[in-house]
């Protein structure tokens, strides 16, 4: 435990692959993240615009996020390096949970195995009506999905069974990275581990998935490469924590 320790309760910024190199075996209770998806646009052309210009109808100033370009292939290549890392510092019986979209899933259930991961099921987000579609005579693309696993078997708990799906709509107000998950979603997903567990998020962004392990009594541990959502990550937890510690001395 004490190897870990320096990590705990942490953003760092930084790469993924390096920093999680560093981190011991066998030491992480749960890995819940939200990838770069890199399925917004089919050419060339359209995988390097910015991703505001690719995921917001109406820019809302939040900073654009970088490593959303490659293809499939490559996407499925680049997710084995960290994905096998996430398995390493995973305890046995540790649970895996990773964001995708429709367009990814196939790759990423793919993905999951190649890492090592015993893939156990798809969980969807249902985000609402308020998803956009093309046309009248299209279905809404109103759900996005959590491939999970676990690193061996999945032993039982006194928590569970867990919901298939969870029904979160997005708020402005809440959401400060631009692909941005709903708080109140990720504080139910950090629930799966018992209170005090470590969850690791190798793509922190704006800080939600750490935030919530915070609020639901579990420790974590993230990591974000951007030094922009670094800033704002860090800013959400220490405003969090400066909250907790005047209701404490109230």
């Amino acid at each position: 435990m004490k190897m870990i320790e320096k990590y705990l309760n942490r953003i760092i910024q930084g790469d993924c692959l390096e920093i999680m190199h560093t981190m011991p075996n066998n030491s992480i209770d749960a890995v819940i993240t939200d990838p770069p998806y890199c399925s917004g646009g089919r050419s060339i052309g359209t995988k390097i615009k910015s991703t505001t210009q690719k995921y917001e109808n109406t820019p809302q100033g939040r900073p654009d996020f970088i490593g959303d370009s490659r293809d499939s292939r490559a996407w499925l290549m680049w997710c084995n390096l960290w994905i096998s890392e996430c398995f390493r510092v995973l305890k046995e019986g540790g649970y895996f949970l990773s964001f995708c979209d429709w367009r990814q899933l196939p790759t990423a259930t793919d993905a999951i195995q190649i890492g090592g991961i015993s893939w156990r099921g798809v969980i969807t987000w249902n985000k609402g009506l308020a998803a956009r579609a093309p046309h009248k005579g299209y279905f809404r693309q109103q759900c996005e999905f959590i491939v999970w696993g676990t690193k061996g078997a999945c032993p039982p708990q006194e928590a569970g069974p867990f919901p298939g799906c969870y029904e979160y709509h997005v708020k402005q107000t809440d959401k400060f990275h631009i692909a941005g998950k709903p708080s109140l979603l990720m504080e139910e997903l950090c629930k799966i581990v018992p209170g005090n567990s470590i969850i690791l998020d190798p793509f922190a962004g704006s800080g939600t998935t750490c935030l919530a392990a915070a609020k639901t009594g579990r420790k974590y541990i993230g990591i974000e490469k951007m030094a922009e959502y670094h800033r704002i990550a860090t800013g959400r937890l220490n405003e969090y924590k400066a909250a907790q510690s005047e209701n404490l001395f109230a």
